[in-house]
């Protein structure tokens, strides 16, 4: 039953991030926007993230039998989703990669060795983390200087996203709960809600954040 709901999730995940990253690509095709270009790369990548970990799944039910996916696998399909949020946190919102205050540098680099000396899965999911909270925050102040409707979807999906990312490495300390699960949930939930302002871009020539190119 675990293996058959961590199928349909990660499928799920694959087809909802392969959608954005179609209509992404449409976006870009018919506007040339840079912003849309890095949302392309950042949701194939997404998508091929939840791809890779559901053939694991698939691999693991009707072929290896061993009972547990194979670790490498969950990893590199982690590891892809990265890249992914990378490519998301750096179309929205984000004017230079850390923050200028050493302060805030300091804070979004401590949880790395924290986590150093534990499987490098746990790396990518702070990774993912820390973008993806850094990205919300700094699409919810760009709404509040330009009010637009959209962003705060955008700004509701990354901190979804961020939220899935941290149920889903806090779930490692309790295997047996229902945390990942919940976190896999609220990861698809994240990615429709961007699927909303991403929708509209086909259409005309929009940004999400019009300081960013």
């Amino acid at each position: 039953m675990e293996f058959l709901l961590e199928n349909i999730l990660n499928l799920i995940g694959f087809l909802v991030g392969l959608s954005i990253g179609i209509m992404s690509f449409i976006g870009f095709r018919n506007t040339g926007s840079p912003t849309l270009f890095r949302l392309t790369i950042a949701f194939f990548s997404i998508s091929l993230g939840f791809f890779v970990i559901w053939v694991g799944y698939m691999a693991e039910d009707l072929i290896i039998k061993s009972g547990s996916i194979a670790k490498w696998v969950q990893t590199l399909g982690i590891a892809i989703q990265t890249v992914g949020y990378f490519f998301i946190a750096f179309s929205h919102s984000i004017k230079s990669f850390f923050p200028k205050s050493r302060y805030f540098r300091s804070i979004g680099v401590f949880p790395l060795f924290l986590i150093s000396s534990v499987q490098i899965e746990h790396i990518f999911r702070a990774v993912s983390f820390i973008l993806l909270a850094y990205a919300a925050i700094e699409t919810m102040l760009s709404y509040f200087e330009n009010r637009k409707k959209g962003t705060i979807s955008v700004s509701v999906g990354l901190s979804l996203l961020a939220l899935g990312e941290f149920l889903g490495w806090y779930s490692f300390l309790f295997p047996e709960s229902i945390l990942y699960y919940v976190s896999m949930i609220i990861k698809i939930v994240g990615l429709i809600a961007l699927f909303i302002p991403v929708s509209k871009v086909p259409l005309t020539k929009i940004k999400f954040d019009e300081g960013l190119e």
